[in-house]
């Protein structure tokens, strides 16, 4: 069963056998019925970490430890999930496209989706390394590719902006920025003049810019999580 919405700050799942779920450790705010919860390490496919060496490989361990501690639930019955008092907004995949969250941000999906955690090296040589560096983001991302549900967190709510003919680009604070979804190039921009460069300018200065064609979501708040 796919994830529902108990209200703005609260998820659902109803297990059935056969079909689990993977929720942030330490989510489960409450469940009924006969339900069993399993350490899980994400990882593999494409570009993600397991396949990295040396240095990066080792890195990419340690974020993959740190940032995409999950757990799985099994069984039969209804888990509740939350974190934080935070928002949550859920995203239901067709399988056409991938869905690519920060890590941080990302609260539950259903397991049968193919999940990888991916450097940002991987998403455009160095100038995704230093996206990464530069917004506060890290140099690690998870991506979801599937037919199923993704529960996301935010604060204040997301709202989905649409990249397309109408608007072939969309300009995102680093910040506010959540996940987005289908065949969308996102850049870095870097407006540094004197002003930024003495303390009065804007707090605008890096920005990111989505091109191509999907949705991307943003939170209400640049609240850091």
């Amino acid at each position: 069963m796919p994830l529902e919405k108990v209200n703005s700050k609260v998820v659902k799942s109803t297990l059935v056998p056969g079909q689990n779920v993977l929720a942030r450790t330490g989510s489960m705010l409450y469940y009924t019925g006969d339900v069993r919860f399993i350490p899980h390490s994400m990882g593999g496919g494409p570009g993600s970490m397991p396949n990295m060496g040396g240095i990066a490989g080792m890195a990419g361990r340690m974020m993959s430890g740190e940032h995409a501690r999950m757990m799985a639930a099994e069984g039969q019955g209804e888990v509740h999930y939350g974190h934080a008092g935070l928002y949550v907004d859920v995203i239901h995949l067709d399988g056409s496209s991938m869905l690519t969250v920060e890590a941080d941000r990302l609260l539950a999906h259903d397991a049968y989706l193919q999940s990888s955690i991916v450097a940002l090296t991987s998403q455009g040589g160095v100038r995704g390394a230093v996206r990464g560096a530069m917004t506060g983001q890290g140099l690690f991302t998870t991506q979801l590719h599937g037919q199923g549900s993704v529960a996301v967190l935010s604060h204040g709510g997301a709202i989905p902006l649409q990249v397309g003919p109408n608007h072939p680009q969309v300009v995102v604070d680093p910040q506010a920025y959540v996940c987005h979804l289908g065949q969308i190039t996102v850049d870095i921009s870097a407006n540094v003049g004197w002003r930024e460069a003495v303390g009065k300018g804007s707090g605008e200065s890096i920005q990111l810019k989505m091109t191509g064609m999907g949705t991307v979501w943003v939170q209400a708040s640049e609240q850091k999580f």
